[in-house]
């Protein structure tokens, strides 16, 4: 991990949950991060409790990862103030409460332009960065293990779609860069369950159902996945970890 010490990392989605996570344990590790997400303040708030190792910092930007202009314009803002970007967190994710047989296009949406297309933008305009300042840098997907199978499960409705997109995609991305002669690598991020406030912010468990399965699952704790991110990040400049998959003991999927 000595190599990013000082260096410049983008978590999106890094406001609670894992995002506020890994943002934690990068600052910890030396790395300047700035959070993207809506709720800034709660940004601002994880910033305050953070020692970080060298004096690295945690800044938030109030940033909608479904708008493409406000993603574009935190990078500019990033490059004149802060300083090129070594490494993206592709965290942000949302999943919703509908179905695919009678479902809300609102909500299709939603899931679609956050688990695509808003990683898709971050990561151009990360990897556009990168680039013009000769960087090696690191971009880390969060996937999931619904991204490789279909977990069945009520209400999965476009998330495993979505997710099986960010597969495609952190392949996609390493062949076009490989292409290019760069070395920058890509790495897809699976867990399994994880214990956040993912399921009860998104209505899930109003459903009596989905409660009952909430409860009896194997889980993970947001740390887990942040180790995670630290032992894709520590690997070396000649080794890629192009898919890891973390589950929690007892879980069947």
């Amino acid at each position: 991990m000595e190599r990013w010490n000082g260096k410049i990392a983008v978590v999106t989605g890094a406001s609670a949950g894992l995002g506020a996570a890994i943002c934690r344990k990068l600052v910890e590790e030396g790395i300047n991060v700035v959070g993207f997400a809506r709720r800034k303040e709660l940004i601002d708030q994880l910033a305050e409790d953070i020692e970080g190792k060298n004096g690295a910092k945690l800044c938030g930007l109030k940033v909608d990862i479904t708008n493409e202009d406000e993603i574009v314009k935190a990078f500019e803002y990033i490059a004149k103030n802060i300083g090129p970007v070594s490494i993206l967190i592709n965290n942000a994710g949302v999943a919703q409460l509908t179905t695919l047989i009678d479902g809300d296009t609102t909500k299709w949406k939603k899931v679609l332009d956050t688990n695509v297309l808003g990683l898709c933008i971050a990561t151009r305009e990360a990897v556009k960065m990168m680039r013009e300042n000769n960087i090696d840098g690191h971009i880390v997907h969060m996937n999931s293990i619904a991204g490789h199978k279909v977990v069945p499960i009520p209400y999965t409705n476009v998330y495993s779609a979505s997710k099986f997109a960010v597969t495609s995609l952190a392949r996609t991305l390493s062949n076009e860069l490989k292409a290019l002669g760069s070395k920058i690598k890509v790495t897809s991020i699976s867990p399994g369950y994880v214990e956040t406030d993912i399921a009860k912010a998104n209505g899930f468990l109003e459903d009596e159902t989905m409660r009952e399965i909430e409860s009896k699952a194997p889980r993970m704790y947001p740390i887990d996945i942040a180790n995670a991110v630290l032992y894709v990040l520590g690997t070396p400049p000649h080794v890629e970890v192009t898919e890891l998959t973390v589950q929690p003991v007892g879980e069947i999927a």
